[in-house]
């Protein structure tokens, strides 16, 4: 095992920023940044040994200093969407930024925790890389000061884990989750609808219009979100069917038969030609299944063409829209009270 560290460049407002790559005996190879926290390349093996990357991102600093479809970052203070871009708690409303239309998305798309400097400490007994930040009172309209690290470890059976912890001095919002695109084939291999999907969920948020969830958490059974026995994301995701239209295909929350608290496996992704599988852990209620639809054309690393759907997420989370629901478990934590969660991404060969 080693852990190398070089520079990834100087951003625009001339800090220096840097790669960390942790490297197994057999070759399995994670690249992190501490910009934004961010999964910047994965090294697996295929049926064959071959090496292949396959999280989608970019070559360049500059590129992940725009990167509007967050590759690979963390999302903070909070994942997915708000309604109305604002929220209460004990009666204080809160005002967040309208960013996607009326509502919020990820917290700020221009200086969120995906455009943030983490600092760093490489921990090379874990095999692990610890980013860590401090997000002040008021910050996106947030309440408290609120501490929070992100640590990648590359463990050894060929498994990132990402471990999330963060505590705030006043009452407030905690809801992080990791924005991979992943392509089992290559990140260069394009679309992904011959990925055999699994996902470990009876139900799914309903959506309105523009991606809220309408409060209803509907049954799976007999309609295209139906993942709990593997399916091919081509085989339902252009259905005429109004959850799908909404949304363009799959960009919905899953509502995880988990137990509260406990890391258990959530999805499972596999490619045919390759042979690879990934493996989804997590100890959260929910999973955001998104299969890139709004990806819009543009040159990743290698020079890879990236466009629609050539990428998919599984981000594990407290559901959309959480704090304005109340029949939803809230990702509300008190002042002193640790916000602790985990997700595991763990690859095998068929």
């Amino acid at each position: 095992m080693s852990i190398t560290t070089r520079e990834f460049g100087t951003t625009k407002e001339g800090k220096k920023v840097h790669l960390y790559t942790v490297k197994k005996e057999d070759g399995m190879e994670m690249t992190v940044t501490d910009f934004g926290a961010t999964l910047v390349s994965l090294l697996v093996a295929d049926r064959d040994g071959q090496r292949q990357d396959v999280v989608l991102g970019y070559d360049h600093l500059k590129d992940y200093e725009e990167n509007r479809d967050f590759f690979g970052t963390t999302i903070g203070r909070n994942a997915n969407r708000i309604a109305g871009a604002s929220f209460a708690i004990d009666g204080i409303t809160y005002h967040l930024v309208a960013n996607e239309n009326e509502n919020n998305l990820h917290t700020d798309k221009q200086k969120g925790f995906h455009k943030v400097i983490w600092e760093t400490r490489v921990l090379e007994q874990e095999d692990a890389v610890q980013f860590s930040h401090v997000s002040p009172d008021g910050e996106y309209g947030f309440p408290g000061t609120l501490q929070v690290s992100v640590t990648y470890t590359l463990r050894d059976d060929h498994a990132v884990e990402i471990s999330y912890e963060g505590v705030s001095d006043k009452k407030t919002l905690i809801n992080l989750t990791n924005h991979s695109y992943f392509n089992l084939r290559g990140h260069d291999a394009g679309d992904i609808g011959d990925a055999k999907v699994t996902i470990l969920a009876n139900g799914f948020t309903e959506l309105r219009q523009g991606g809220i969830p309408t409060g209803r958490i509907l049954p799976v059974d007999g309609t295209p979100m139906d993942f709990r026995t593997g399916r091919l994301v081509k085989d339902a995701i252009d259905t005429d069917w109004e959850q799908l239209l909404l949304t363009g295909g799959y960009d919905h929350n899953f509502v995880l038969d988990t137990e509260r608290g406990k890391i258990q496996k959530i999805a499972q992704v596999e490619d045919e030609k390759t042979g690879r599988v990934m493996e989804v852990y997590s100890d959260l209620p929910g999973v955001q299944f998104y299969t890139g639809n709004a990806l819009l054309l543009q040159k990743g690393k290698g020079n890879a063409a990236y466009g629609r759907r050539q990428g998919l997420c599984l981000e594990t989370q407290y559901f959309p829209n959480n704090v304005n629901e109340p029949a939803f478990l809230q990702a509300v934590f008190e002042a002193g009270e640790v916000y602790q969660t985990t997700t595991v991404y763990k690859f095998l060969i068929f």
